[in-house]
């Protein structure tokens, strides 16, 4: 679904962010991608969502070479992307339940068809009395549940999130985390980068990349979990 071969990335004139990463995502596959402030997370993830064009290397996505793929066809691969952002990315004059439904209207689909799974997901993450509302008078956690809801709706083949139990308490973020398992059980890759403990001790056996000073390693979360007691 996703391959990266020797990958680097820099901005303008600086230094490379990101340096010899390769790595692929199959279809259905489930992982966590770590590492400290700094270390590139969300430059990897606006290349595999196409925000951006690597310096060097090869990437290709659902078998299409990036670098030879015409720009005009780039959005129809986008479409095929789920991506919860942290800065959320909501459109203010949208209510939540428009917001939610953006991915299934830009394709044609009639509201009639999907009005019942977007309520439902929205009472699922906690917001079934807000459909309504405009952005504005959300808070911090109720937008990005809102920019979750809004990148599953669609069933994306993949589907990848930042930082998306930042801003929830617990018992949301365990929600959020099951509709991430149950999405992937559907088929749907999935990647989450994550500073959250809570997730690595929820999913102790998936496969975990960490960043560091630009490059890739990788292992499963459990190990990353004892490296961390180690340390401490």
């Amino acid at each position: 679904m996703v391959r990266f071969e020797n990958v680097g990335m820099r901005y303008g004139l600086g230094p490379e962010v990101l340096r010899d990463i390769s790595f692929s995502l199959e279809k259905g596959s489930f992982h966590l991608l770590t590492g400290p402030s700094g270390s590139g997370k969300t430059s990897l993830l606006k290349l595999i969502y196409l925000a951006e064009r690597p310096s060097r290397g090869a990437i290709s996505m659902f078998g299409r070479d990036i670098a030879s793929t015409p720009r005009d066809e780039l959005p129809a691969l986008r479409h095929r992307i789920g991506v919860v952002f942290q800065d959320f990315r909501l459109l203010d004059h949208l209510t939540v339940f428009e917001n939610v439904s953006l991915p299934r209207l830009v394709t044609g689909e009639d509201e009639s068809h999907f009005r019942a799974e977007v309520e439902e997901l929205l009472l699922w993450v906690g917001l079934g009395n807000r459909l309504n509302a405009k952005p504005a008078t959300l808070s911090g956690g109720e937008k990005q549940r809102v920019a979750i809801a809004r990148a599953v709706v669609a069933k994306p083949e993949l589907l990848l999130a930042d930082e998306p139990t930042g801003n929830v308490d617990p018992e949301i973020g365990a929600r959020i985390i099951r509709l991430f398992i149950e999405l992937n059980r559907l088929g749907t890759c999935v990647m989450i980068a994550t500073h959250d403990q809570r997730i690595l001790e929820r999913l102790p056996s998936t496969r975990i990349f960490r960043l560091g000073e630009g490059r890739l390693t990788t292992g499963v979360a459990h190990d990353h979990l004892l490296s961390e007691v180690k340390r401490a």
